[in-house]
């Protein structure tokens, strides 16, 4: 009988710690970016640095671009960032983690999106603090940045919008519809080929088990352009370059973005309002640059 009771009390302590655990995991803090690293050197070799790194530690980098001078941006997957996209209707707009190598003031910052503010803003219903685990051994961590302490609650991330009537992350855009999911690609593999919109293909990612497919597309000139928004919003010391590039998902026959007012304010939620308002013919023009990469003939 002694024994008994002892084991229902070991088992029953057990128990609350493993509780206490998972409501530690979900109640943690949450920042968008992870400074990696900060040495001096030339961007190029680190980017190659950065690419060896990544593959070396299970990663496939899928591609990779200069939006501008001193930057270069790399997307990455693995096997748990594409098996946790397939869980939900749009978990596609997260199969890919962002990875920046930028120079600052003679330093060059490795930085990375945060793959568990991504799970949450995307509503991926996974915990991808695994990846982020793994892209630290990959890459190093230096300090979580990109917001005011004390950060953001996951549950908040789910219904994040930047102010009222301001759009969420179902709220985004269907900017074209095709005859099948073959076609819809075949047009976005076409559109982006021949730089509708000023844009350019950075990555593709098939999102396995479905007819869904995630694009990471750059966009030059202005108002939309990379470059053109990043100059007037990344004004921190800790560049959150790992913002670009936007995504475009194909799935099924249709086509879609993210609406552009919250995927800038979700990579940037201590924008104030005045910043925002010198972007404010952005988010309509990036639409219509990816509207045209979406289009049929």
């Amino acid at each position: 009988m002694q024994r008994m009771r002892w084991s229902f009390i070991v088992a029953a302590f057990l128990s609350l710690m493993t509780l206490a655990g998972i409501v530690q995991a979900e109640d943690k803090w949450l920042y968008p970016y992870v400074l990696a690293s900060e040495t001096e050197g030339d961007v190029n070799t680190a980017a190659e640095q950065t690419k060896a790194a990544l593959q070396a530690n299970g990663f496939e980098v899928v591609g990779s671009y200069a939006p501008y001078a001193d930057t270069v941006v790399i997307g990455a997957t693995n096997e748990a960032l594409k098996t946790a996209a397939a869980k939900t209707e749009f978990g596609g707009y997260g199969a890919v983690v962002r990875v920046a190598v930028t120079k600052v003031n003679g330093k060059v910052q490795v930085s990375f999106f945060n793959p568990d503010w991504m799970a949450a803003a995307y509503r991926m219903k996974t915990d991808l603090a695994p990846v982020r685990g793994d892209m630290e051994k990959a890459l190093g961590m230096k300090q979580f940045f990109g917001s005011q302490d004390p950060g953001w609650k996951a549950g908040q991330l789910e219904d994040y919008h930047f102010m009222v009537f301001m759009p969420y992350f179902d709220d985004h855009h269907e900017l074209a519809e095709h005859d099948s999911y073959t076609a819809a690609i075949k047009a976005v593999e076409a559109n982006l080929a021949a730089g509708k919109g000023e844009t350019t293909k950075v990555y593709r990612v098939d999102i396995p088990g479905k007819e869904q497919t995630v694009y990471g597309v750059a966009i030059g000139g202005a108002p939309a352009g990379d470059e053109h928004i990043m100059k007037l919003i990344d004004k921190a010391a800790i560049k959150q370059t790992a913002h670009l590039p936007y995504e475009l998902l194909v799935s099924g026959n249709k086509v879609y973005a993210l609406h552009a007012k919250f995927r800038i304010a979700v990579n940037f939620p201590d924008l104030d309002m005045g910043t925002f308002m010198h972007i404010n013919d952005a988010p309509a023009a990036i639409e219509t640059a990816l509207g045209q990469v979406a289009a049929g003939e």
